[in-house]
């Protein structure tokens, strides 16, 4: 009888201890995806002098991505709701901090501003929550800003300036008069197009900040004019571009010798501005609708929901949401240093980029173009706006691993970034 009991009370305390151990794994399994759902946050300028370049169009392409996975991750749907930040730091970290803590969001996405960006990627990092920036430009948010709990996608003020100053103080434009936003995305590209000039063997005779959201650009231009620069640099997007450019032109700037650089062009930029006032402009992009099959067809679908075609940072939402949800899916869960590596292992090939890959410090790395303006006479249509010139080579395009300052590079990486960033 003794001998029985303990048999069965040993069989039963295995039993019991096997069957809290399968519903240990059945719940963490189930709660591998947090709440059931996956939410997604997209947090940009909707209405305000940036929102053309992203805004409502970033969350329609950010739609068309969820949907092109079903609209949900096995059985988890799929959560999808945004905020206009109105470029305000402080406003955009609020938001952040009440979807992280009464919405329990899983990624924050979008991120125009770069002071916007840098604040709730700080709060991500705090939170232990995700973030993709494909919005703001700023390198430092890979740099002296990287967390663990973010990626930059699409472009920064590294990828956009390094290669255009160089090209351009190669073919004789060497002194230059630098124009800046005065806020964190003009400062990194004013510091990194004053280096590569310098670098290159150029000289910045000059330079001003203007406000954000300028509405008369009169007196810059004049300085700039009166530099006698041959380069004028415009660290600026969205309205502002527009505004410089325009008002260079009223005043004669490209007439009298002097070239206009524009260091961050979007389609929308040169659709507003007009191609009898920007035709020849060379810059750096990204992305471009008209580039190859692939992306024709994926921005013709853009284009039957918003009639606009869509600009790189537009499409990179697309790609980056559309990558995050398939690591979701295979990795089974949302948590964020298990996306993150997953992305960092998987190479991204999708109508954005072929090979695409991201690095230790979260930059998302992939080949750069460089672009020029067409002419009235070469445009075949309302959107046919740009030609690509060339390719820069992802490992030639985005800072080196060896310049780092990002926290996550350590010293056998600096290293071997040498050779390949």
């Amino acid at each position: 009888m003794s001998a029985a009991f303990n048999f069965n009370a040993a069989t039963l305390t295995r039993t019991i201890t096997v069957s809290l151990f399968t519903g240990l794994l059945a719940s963490t399994a189930q709660a591998s995806i947090s709440d059931n759902e996956i939410r997604i946050g997209y947090l940009d300028d909707m209405s305000g002098p940036y929102s053309d370049l992203a805004g409502p169009g970033g969350l329609e392409a950010m739609r068309m991505a969820i949907e092109d996975v079903g609209g949900k991750i096995g059985q988890h749907k799929i959560e999808l709701f945004s905020a206009d930040h109105k470029n305000n730091a402080d406003l955009g970290a609020n938001i952040s901090r009440q979807w992280i803590d009464q919405r329990n969001v899983d990624l924050i996405a979008g991120l125009n501003s770069s002071a916007v960006a840098i604040a709730v990627t700080r709060l991500v990092e705090e939170k232990h929550r995700f973030a993709i920036v494909s919005t703001a430009a700023a390198a430092t948010l890979t740099n002296e800003y990287c967390t663990p709990n973010h990626l930059h996608y699409v472009y920064d003020t590294y990828s956009v300036s390094n290669g255009a100053a160089k090209a351009i103080v190669a073919s004789g434009g060497d002194t230059w008069y630098m124009l800046s936003a005065d806020y964190a995305f003009g400062h990194a590209m004013d510091a990194q197009v004053s280096k590569a000039v310098v670098e290159s063997g150029g000289t910045i005779i000059g330079k001003a900040n203007h406000p954000f959201q300028t509405t008369d650009f009169s007196s810059y231009i004049l300085q700039a004019q009166a530099s006698g620069a041959k380069i004028i640099g415009l660290a600026s997007a969205g309205s502002d571009l527009v505004n410089a450019i325009s008002t260079a032109k009223q005043f004669g700037l490209m007439e009298s010798g002097q070239t206009l650089a524009s260091l961050m062009v979007f389609i929308t930029d040169i659709k507003a501005i007009g191609l009898p006032t920007a035709q020849g402009t060379q810059f750096v992009s990204g992305w471009y609708w008209d580039m190859n099959d692939e992306s024709r067809a994926w921005a013709n679908r853009y284009f039957e929901r918003t009639q606009r075609m869509p600009t790189m940072v537009q499409a990179g939402m697309y790609s980056s949401t559309f990558q995050y949800l398939k690591a979701v899916e295979a990795t089974g869960s949302d948590e964020p240093q298990v996306v993150r590596e997953y992305m960092m292992k998987t190479p991204i090939n999708d109508m954005f980029t072929k090979n695409g890959r991201v690095r230790v410090d979260g930059r998302m790395v992939h080949d750069m173009y460089l672009a020029q303006v067409k002419t009235p006479e070469e445009s075949k249509g309302e959107w046919d706006l740009f030609k690509i010139l060339g390719t820069i080579p992802a490992d030639e395009a985005f800072l080196p691993l060896s310049q780092s300052k990002c926290k996550l590079v350590n010293a056998d990486q600096k290293v071997a970034g040498a050779s390949r960033p």
